[in-house]
């Protein structure tokens, strides 16, 4: 007998980005680790974040998404979209366990189980919110990061402030904006003869521009989608990076980090990470960043000591086991409609 067919409505596309289908991902994952059976329903843009870490996950490319949930066989659902509220919860779920994966605490959810890994998330921040009767998984220890990261914190943290040889750029696969670029040219001239993993999708503006610079630079290594993500945090010293789900990558291997802020609704989380010291943020939208940015830059360059507190206050923030954490919370929620009063 087959576990549970769990519905994952999720968001995607050039604003959006890949995000909510990566962290979406993990947690199928750990789904159908437990036996349940996931399928995907999203926006055609989902499929290059599916093809490239997940080619055989089930999935359906939808404008409509509400709608075309009408056409799913499922048991339960579990939604990741910032677009949707209570109403489109409702539609969508009729009446089967609901899982809303959120961020933003600023709107009607209609949900058995809400899952917000914001580190300054408090109970209070979903009254009138979420219904009396949902559980909150709040925190960076429920924070869905792949096994492959748990799997070499041991090994990265043993070895974090050590003079820096390798920087990983990662500031999201879609580029907003052509950041990467922007940032990779105030990196080089200060890098001296340190390598540069830089991490982009294929639609990147970046992309055309660093692939001419690397031909001629051979500090730097471009990254295309990859699926080695794990093993790059592990191997980089310090970290550029943004406040979105691989934020909880780097913090599970330690790697300090220089946060860059990219959208309004993560300065709730980058504002922690700074008050606990477990990054240093910067925000692109300050007149002072470039300057800001190269003397960040340069502590962590230097600073072993920087480097070892930020990765010991990073790493004790996420432990990288919350897929599973909330892979268990849910399918007891189910087990438990499943087996009725």
């Amino acid at each position: 007998m087959t576990g549970p067919r769990i519905l994952f409505v999720v968001d995607a596309g050039p604003m959006t980005g890949g995000g909510h289908v990566m962290r979406s991902l993990t947690l199928a994952q750990a789904l159908a680790a437990r036996g349940a059976a996931p399928h995907f329903l999203g926006p055609p843009a989902m499929a290059p974040v599916l093809d490239g870490f997940a080619p055989d996950m089930p999935r359906t490319p939808a404008g409509d998404l509400v709608a075309a949930a009408q056409g799913q066989a499922f048991d339960a659902v579990a939604i990741d979209h910032y677009g949707l509220a209570a109403p489109e919860h409702v539609a969508i779920a009729r009446g089967r366990p609901t899982l809303v994966i959120d961020d933003l605490a600023n709107r009607a959810l209609a949900a058995d189980l809400v899952l917000d890994a914001g580190p300054a998330r408090k109970a209070a921040d979903y009254l009138g919110h979420a219904p009396e009767s949902a559980r909150l998984l709040l925190g960076p220890a429920f924070a869905p990061v792949r096994p492959e990261f748990a799997a070499l914190r041991a090994t990265a943290l043993a070895w974090r402030g050590e003079p820096v040889q390798r920087i990983l750029v990662s500031l999201g696969l879609t580029d907003l904006g052509g950041i990467t670029s922007r940032l990779v040219e105030r990196i080089r001239p200060r890098a001296a003869d340190i390598g540069l993993d830089i991490v982009l999708g294929a639609e990147a503006p970046s992309l055309a521009g660093l692939s001419k610079i690397a031909r001629r630079d051979s500090r730097l290594l471009l990254h295309v989608a990859t699926p080695h993500m794990a093993r790059l945090t592990a191997e980089a010293d310090i970290a550029i990076g943004a406040p979105g789900s691989s934020t909880w990558e780097r913090c599970v291997l330690g790697l300090p980090s220089i946060t860059v802020i990219l959208a309004e609704n993560q300065r709730p989380a980058a504002k922690a990470l700074a008050d606990r010291d477990a990054a240093l943020v910067l925000d692109p939208a300050d007149s002072g960043f470039d300057a800001a940015f190269d003397h960040a830059l340069w502590r962590l360059l230097r600073d072993a000591d920087l480097r070892r507190r930020l990765a010991a206050n990073s790493a004790a923030l996420c432990d990288g086991e919350g897929a599973g954490r909330v892979a268990d919370a849910f399918l007891t929620i189910i087990a438990a409609r499943a087996a009725g009063p």
